[in-house]
Formats: C-alpha cells, sequence, structure tokens
C-alpha cells in the first residue's frame, strides 16, 4: 500500500504546487515517468564590494588568496551538492557547470550554466553555484570588507523539459 507522500499528486487547478500532496504535505515530485531530455539553466547574482575591496581583487593582494578561483571551485562543487542541501531537490546527473565571475567598480559579477541530460530541470543546481560562489567571495573579503552583500540573485534561462525555453525579460 503506498503511503501519502508517494501518492501520485500531478498539478492542477486545484493544487498549484506539485511538492504538496493533497493535505499540503511536502514530498518530492515523481518524475520517474518523465523521458530523459538535455536541460540547462543559468543564473547570476552579484556581491557588492567596497572600492578597496574590488581593488585587492583585482591586484591578487587579498589575505586569503585568489577570490576567484576559489569562488568558481566552491559554486562548482556546490551545484554538484545541492540534493543534499535543498531537501525536495532530485539528485540529478550534473553534465556540466560553469561558473564565471567578473571584477567590476561594484563588485563580482556571478553567472553559472548548469547542464543535464535527465528528468528534471538544473535551475536549483544553477542558483546554488550561484549563492556558494557569492558566498566564498564574502568569505574571502570578510577580514577586509565586513559589509559585503549577496544581490539579485535569479535564474536567467532555461531550456529542455516539458515546459521547454524560458528566459528572464527584465
Amino acid at each position: 500500500m503506498p503511503t501519502k507522500a508517494m501518492r501520485d499528486v500531478s498539478q492542477s487547478p486545484s493544487q498549484p504546487f506539485s511538492h504538496l500532496d493533497a493535505s499540503g504535505a511536502a514530498h518530492m515530485v515523481d518524475v520517474s515517468d518523465r523521458p530523459t531530455t538535455a536541460r540547462e539553466a543559468t543564473a547570476s547574482g552579484r556581491v557588492e564590494l567596497g572600492p578597496d575591496t574590488v581593488a585587492a581583487i583585482r591586484d591578487a593582494s587579498v589575505p586569503k588568496g585568489d577570490v576567484l578561483a576559489v569562488a568558481r571551485i566552491a559554486g562548482i562543487a556546490a551545484a554538484k551538492r545541492t540534493p543534499d542541501l535543498v531537501p525536495l531537490c532530485h539528485p540529478i546527473a550534473i553534465h556540466a557547470v560553469a561558473v564565471e565571475l567578473e571584477v567590476d567598480d561594484a563588485g563580482v559579477a556571478i553567472v553559472a550554466r548548469v547542464r543535464t541530460a535527465d528528468r528534471t530541470g538544473v535551475e536549483m543546481e544553477a542558483l546554488t553555484a550561484v549563492v556558494v560562489a557569492a558566498l566564498t567571495v564574502i568569505d574571502m573579503v570578510k577580514s577586509v570588507d565586513p559589509g559585503a552583500t549577496i544581490t539579485e540573485v535569479h535564474v536567467d534561462a532555461k531550456s529542455g523539459g516539458r515546459s521547454g525555453e524560458w528566459q528572464r525579460t527584465q
């Protein structure tokens, strides 16, 4: 006999959130009947920094070391560990992760792209990569810039699966 959490609760107008069953309890969505398709997601965010911190990153004088290299690796590792951090996120095969960090006069811009061929998307993995890369930037510079702030984290685009292509318009 299936437990309440194992019941099929496909999305419907009376139940707009697929991660909730009929009684409102959270559960992991069953994606076993979905086809495997190529999927990609891009997310971005920023770390706002003071001008002295920006200068220290640019001239590689941050006491903890190479801020961008460490943040890039942290973001890649985080994308691969997303289901360990987000309770209802499916463990999927990650086929590619790219984390780009660019220093500008106000801080560091971060973009993460994640690809898979699986039954569910990689938006959460892309967001996790951005946030952990941003947290790592803050960890690397906190001794010189305790006011560093993470801002503007969002999904920019996704493709694949039932819903196809989507791109942020703003």
